[in-house]
């Protein structure tokens, strides 16, 4: 096959940022994808409908020219929410809440605490037709990081989704053979999104040849083992994962540094990389419904018409990508040789 059509697909997690990063990342994801779900953890974080308006704005104003992209908006959880909260933002459009447990990853200290205080919001997100994006993660110190993930379904997701059948859960950007399995047996509410990276990425990446930031990502990359169960659930074919590619830019001195900030940003190559995967494990076929219908379908919105093709020809992803303030980020897989290259 030297030619692949798909319908335009989405990304359904990922990461703009604010200020300066939005004149790069939104052409980035613009470019192939038709819609976005669009993470609220900026600094100070989206709390309010008002605030996820507002931010709405700043990334249309930063769309390309004649692009019909649109973001889909999520709301930040925090102790303090309220279901006046939650009704207020179904009223502006946002579509879902997402729950990060205090100090999981980048902009999270004023997150979650309590997850027992949020029983009533979950209740009212249900309500309201609004989704439930979890960061499944412990922050526990006495946890090891390689286990967080599982410890937060047995301790805290398996709870949630039990608690409340009528509500829509996306378990996003898992990572762990646990996750998969919990996914698999859980009932139809409850999906995952699913990212390049952990697709192409086992934990020996991270070291092998000396540390590797531009791949430390959080949840972070897990053993091969948990690598093949994730390839082994996307081509499955089956409807409850789909692409999520949690593309996170971060300046290179800042992931380059003693304490290193967590994200890979891939938004440039997102969708070449998912077809590499799925081309490896011989399911091409397949990634037009994990990258274009699955999502649209549990979220429950129309497909989109129009389509995307990618050719067989093989191309290099850059090295550093410059930012108009003069900072530089560094791409997933940077001066890698993708196969496969976006048309038009």
């Amino acid at each position: 096959m030297n030619e692949l059509v798909i319908r335009t697909p989405d990304d359904w997690h990922l990461h703009f940022r604010d200020g300066d990063f939005l004149a790069e990342t939104v052409p980035a994801t613009a470019r192939c994808f038709r819609r976005a779900i669009v993470m609220p953890n900026l600094t100070p974080p989206v709390t309010t409908a008002d605030l996820a308006v507002a931010y709405r704005q700043r990334i249309l104003a930063a769309s390309p020219e004649g692009s019909h992209f649109e973001p889909l908006m999520t709301l930040y959880l925090t102790d303090k929410t309220t279901t006046a909260d939650i009704r207020a933002a179904r009223r502006a459009g946002v579509v879902a809440a997402k729950l990060y447990p205090a100090g999981a990853t980048t902009n999270s200290s004023a997150a979650v605490s309590s997850l027992d205080s949020l029983e009533p919001v979950f209740e009212a997100l249900a309500e309201n037709a609004m989704l439930l994006l979890v960061h499944g993660e412990v922050t526990d110190g006495d946890i090891d990081i390689f286990d967080r993930e599982k410890v937060f379904i047995d301790r805290h997701l398996e709870g949630i989704v039990d608690r409340h059948p009528g509500l829509k859960v996306v378990f996003e950007h898992i990572t762990t053979k646990d996750a998969v399995d919990f996914v698999m047996d859980g009932p139809i509410t409850l999906a995952a999104t699913v990212t390049p990276q952990h697709l192409l990425l086992n934990r020996n990446d991270l070291f092998v040849g000396g540390i590797r930031p531009h791949n430390y990502c959080l949840p972070v990359l897990k053993r091969s083992t948990h690598q093949q169960a994730l390839r082994q659930a996307v081509a499955s074919g089956s409807p409850k994962f789909f692409l999520g590619t949690d593309s996170a830019p971060h300046a290179k001195h800042k992931k380059e540094a003693s304490c290193g900030c967590a994200g890979c940003y891939s938004a440039w190559s997102a969708i070449e990389l998912y077809a590499q995967v799925f081309e490896e494990l011989g399911v091409l076929d397949k990634l037009e419904a994990f990258a274009s219908e699955h999502g649209p379908n549990f979220y429950g919105l129309p497909l989109n018409q129009g389509t995307i093709t990618l050719a067989k020809r093989p191309w290099q992803i850059p090295e550093v990508i410059k930012m108009s303030d003069g900072d530089t980020i560094v791409p997933f897989f940077a001066g890698q040789t993708v196969g496969w290259q976006l048309q038009g």
